[in-house]
């Protein structure tokens, strides 16, 4: 009877997925660029710390392209930001989806007058704002912005989503109809098993060699010393472009019978961080390698991703050999499989850790060194972690604790923990304000400014690394590209920022006397020359207050003549 029930459920799911695509739309929102689409990107493609949640299109290198209404609707909301989206369009349709562009350059002339007003009202590059259906209607073709690489961009592109207007749940364009050819099987490059005696982490991937013959993929039979384990693949989809696109479907069986599978339909943005409970993430932080797992982690709570009630843990109770199948598909139902068998042979002994040190997924934690307390929450890990934290000296005068070392970067956190150091001397009240913990993941760091609770200071983060308290009295700075005083004739005004530690946080410009609008590309600030500083009004005084981490505060004045 249970089997009964569970093969009820894996219909269903299957059942749900296929309706799901045949329930959207079919051409009704049309290609948002004048060009054929072209992906660099799909969706649930891997990325750092979350999953793609939409198209990248190519735009042949350049910037500057019209960007069109995917189909009638209003403009519900713009946004303005340094990282992310940089420059994004909002347009909410009739039919209950929404449609997100981003990384563009610029609005369309209505639509940017009204932003560059608010933001001159408010005295505030960055933006956030939404409107009513009646304030700006557009409709299917029409030109909204032009395209560009501003945000979190590294080359020029458009980034396009579509989400149900209702949940915000980003859904996966490609099941809307888009003519995108594509006739490309997924490529296999790699198989691992892991040791699910503990957790994946520990000892981690075990690689198994993948040899293709024609469009079949095989590997050597797998010798496991472990009698519970699980498998994972690495493996692209091409979609005749070219680019490492993402793994849409993937079912995993054993003896012929399904145990797991993974669809990439819809995701939110509040559970995109999940994606890395369904990576092999020490692979993918530390060797870049996207590896998906085809079992569940026991904290990976993404919904509407995997096989309900099928975990893909294999548990293998005899020394027979076993019959393994993994089939990969795109939407476009392009087909890949695999196959190998497994084999339990002469299974080892394996201590399990205990002990107050081991995180374990849906239980809150502390854990604590001689100077410093670490709290977790019950959704920090995703699998079991042996944790190591200890305490070392630091030579730098400027560090004021022992520098706390929380573990390694390679292993993932879900959400923000709280850490509390304790200084090594006692501070006065003037000291304690420029106090920040600063960061170390080992590929790059991150400063916050520390808030005191009794004795300690404490911050949060969501990764792991080093970590140390560092009393900072610099001053951040901006650096011109022109001498003092001197007569400028292109068509901008750029600012390099700079900080000894931690990031600049504000950034404020007034030309004679008068907020004026820079924007902010990564470290960089710039002004693009329009009627608050025409060509030929003569000299100006350009005064810039910036404040760092730690609350530094510096203004500096720069004279030109225009």
């Amino acid at each position: 009877m249970k089997i009964f029930c569970k093969l009820i459920l894996i219909v269903c799911f299957i059942n749900s997925i296929v309706s799901q695509a045949q329930n959207y739309p079919q051409n009704y929102f049309r290609n948002p660029l004048n060009i054929s689409m072209q992906l660099a990107a799909n969706f649930g493609a891997v990325r750092s710390n979350h999953f793609h949640m939409g198209l990248d299109l190519r735009t042949n290198s350049q910037e500057n392209l019209s960007v069109l209404a995917a189909a009638d609707g209003y403009v519900s909301r713009i946004k303005v930001e340094r990282y992310g989206f940089g420059n994004a369009v909002y347009i909410t349709h009739p039919n209950g989806y929404t449609t997100v562009y981003a990384h563009l350059n610029k609005y369309y002339d209505k639509l940017d007058e009204y932003v560059k007003e608010r933001q001159y009202k408010d005295e505030k590059w960055e933006q956030d704002i939404t409107f009513q259906p009646g304030q700006f209607p557009v409709t299917k073709g029409q030109l909204i912005a032009l395209s560009g690489n501003t945000g979190g961009s590294a080359g020029p592109h458009l980034h396009f989503e579509i989400r149900d207007t209702k949940t915000e749940e980003c859904l996966n364009p490609l099941l809307f109809g888009f003519a995108i050819p594509d006739n490309v099987s997924p490529i296999i490059s790699g198989l691992y098993w892991y040791d699910r005696r503990f957790s994946t982490y520990e000892p981690g991937a075990n690689g198994i060699a993948v040899k293709k013959t024609g469009n079949i993929y095989s590997a050597d039979i797998v010798r496991v010393n472990s009698p519970v384990i699980s498998f994972a693949i690495k493996a692209v989809d091409k979609a005749n472009q070219g680019f490492n696109l993402g793994i849409y479907q993937a079912e995993l069986l054993m003896d012929g019978k399904l145990i797991y599978g993974f669809s990439i339909d819809k995701v939110s943005y509040d559970d995109t961080r999940f994606e890395n409970g369904c990576i092999d993430y020490t692979k993918f932080s530390r060797d870049k390698m996207s590896i998906q797992h085809l079992s569940t982690l026991p904290g990976m709570k993404l919904q509407n991703y995997s096989t309900p009630n099928l975990t893909g843990i294999i548990t293998l109770q005899d020394e027979e050999i076993h019959n393994i199948e993994i089939v990969l598909k795109d939407v476009k139902g392009n087909t890949s499989r695999l196959t190998t068998k497994v084999q339990l042979s002469g299974a080892a002994n394996k201590a399990i850790p205990t002990g107050n040190n081991v995180l374990q997924p849906n239980e809150a934690k502390t854990i604590t060194t001689q100077n410093a307390e670490i709290n977790f929450s019950k959704s920090a890990v995703y699998d079991a972690v042996n944790f190591n934290a200890n305490e070392k000296q630091d030579a730098d005068p400027n560090v004021i604790s022992s520098l706390i070392n929380l573990h390694n970067p390679y292993v993932p956190v879900h959400d923000n923990y709280t850490v509390k150091i304790k200084p090594n001397r006692k501070l006065s009240q003037e000291e304690k304000d420029k106090v920040v913990l600063l960061f170390d993941y080992g590929s790059d760091t991150d400063a916050v400014k520390g808030k005191w609770n009794g004795d300690k200071a404490e911050g949060q983060f969501n990764r792991l690394g080093t970590v140390k308290l560092v009393l900072d009295n610099s001053l951040p700075s901006v650096s011109s590209g022109w001498k003092d005083g001197a007569l400028v004739n292109g068509a901008s005004l750029r600012l390099k920022g700079t900080t000894k530690i931690g990031d600049i946080i504000s950034f404020r410009a007034e030309l004679d006397g008068k907020w004026l609008r820079f924007s902010r590309v990564k470290n960089d600030f710039v002004y693009i020359f329009d009627e608050k500083c025409p060509k030929g009004s003569g000299s100006h005084t350009l005064k810039v207050t910036t404040i760092n981490t730690a609350g530094n505060t510096n203004t500096q004045t720069f004279t030109f003549q225009r």
